[in-house]
């Protein structure tokens, strides 16, 4: 039988397909539905709703707070491209960044060996004369410049 998690994703990934890729929800509403606890809708949320999975979530506290969870359009790279950066902070890990690549090659935006160039570029194994403590931010860096080259690269021609 499927874990509750996996339910609860599969149940909010049918309502965005249904809503054109924008959902609102309420929290403790979506936990009696499941009957589960509301931490149960903020793990799912947490870890299956994540930017790099291309999901962008809002919340809004209090009497009338709602979840909005949208998924980012993917039909614009460059759009899709500036906003992971923008996201991505200061520091990423590396197996962060091979699921932003991952995702980049899952949606045609880099060819599969273009994406192992990024993954080579960015590894520990690459940044390994570097301080630890310094690796996630020079990997951040290193990332955000390639994913600026490729914008540039799109620049009317989209993949």
């Amino acid at each position: 039988m499927a874990r509750m998690s996996d339910l609860i994703e599969e149940f909010l990934k049918q309502l965005m397909s249904e809503m054109n890729g924008v959902i609102e929800i309420q929290r403790n509403e979506l936990a009696n539905h499941f009957n589960c606890v509301p931490s149960q809708i903020n793990y799912v949320i947490d870890t299956r709703f994540t930017t790099e999975r291309g999901y962008y979530v809002e919340s809004r506290r209090g009497g009338g707070g709602h979840i909005r969870i949208k998924r980012i359009n993917m039909t614009n790279q460059s759009a899709y491209l500036m906003h992971i950066i923008s996201s991505m902070g200061n520091s990423i890990t590396q197996q962060n960044a091979e699921i932003f690549i991952n995702n980049f090659v899952g949606y045609e935006m880099v060819t599969e060996k273009e994406g192992l160039i990024i993954k080579a570029a960015i590894s520990d194994k690459t940044l390994s004369s570097v301080n630890p403590h310094d690796r996630d931010l020079l990997r951040a860096i290193i990332l955000k410049n390639m994913l600026m080259s490729l914008i540039t690269g799109f620049s009317g021609n989209e993949r």
